[in-house]
């Protein structure tokens, strides 16, 4: 079955996959603070309406063309995305590493500082080279949970 969009915009877009099941932000070029926040926002309710204690759902993060992360939202991912995302009842967010250096700069800040949240919430990155791989690797986090 194909991935479903559920959110387009021209720097990226949220897909769901029901097979795995997991919600996939697609990161297509660089997104300005309110539009970062806005695709994430998308993402996360979906995720926060489907996955449940008993049938869990993964997180995928496509940032191959991701450029950098704005502070505001950088900030947001930290204060905000990842205490509402564990309380949902995610652990892991399986990561599709980045093709520029400004996207993997961005995404090992990411993973610092939510690293040095753990008094708060724990959520771990796994990263994968492939869209496929990530998938799979979270369907592996799901069954798992």
């Amino acid at each position: 079955m194909p991935d479903t969009i559920i959110f387009e915009a021209p720097y990226g877009r949220v897909l769901v996959d029901a097979d795995v099941p997991c919600v996939i932000t697609q990161w297509l070029s660089f997104a300005n603070g309110p539009d970062f926040i806005a695709l994430q926002e998308a993402a996360l309710l979906y995720y926060e309406a489907h996955t449940t204690p008993l049938r869990p759902w993964g997180f995928v993060g496509d940032v191959r063309h991701m450029g950098a992360i704005p502070a505001k939202a950088q900030a947001w991912l930290i204060a905000e995305f990842n205490p509402r995302a564990t309380a949902a009842g995610l652990r892991e967010v399986s990561v599709v590493v980045s093709d520029n250096v400004f996207g993997q700069l961005a995404t090992q800040r990411y993973a610092h500082e939510t690293a040095a949240q753990r008094d708060r919430y724990e959520l771990h990155a796994v990263y994968y080279t492939s869209l496929e791989a990530a998938k799979a690797g979270a369907k592996v986090a799901v069954a798992q949970q």
